[in-house]
């Protein structure tokens, strides 16, 4: 198995290509806060969890991920 690339192929919000066009509802101040909720690598929906304390997402294919660590 191949290791996964560090550069996101799809856009995290809508699950489109990067590449393909701007993403003006994907880039705003809203999307900031809101967690992923395509894998950045493959597309796919990930199972998202919301809490309180913050959010995990799981991608079936490339595990999971969590948010950048609060200042």
């Amino acid at each position: 198995m191949s290791e996964p690339s560090s550069a996101a192929t799809y856009c995290v919000h809508c699950g489109k290509p990067r590449d393909e066009g701007d993403h003006p509802r994907c880039s705003g101040a809203r999307a900031a806060l809101e967690p992923p909720r395509f894998c950045a690598e493959c597309a796919r929906r990930m199972v998202v969890q919301v809490t309180p304390a913050g959010w995990s997402a799981h991608c079936s294919r490339h595990g999971g991920t969590s948010p950048p660590p609060r200042n």
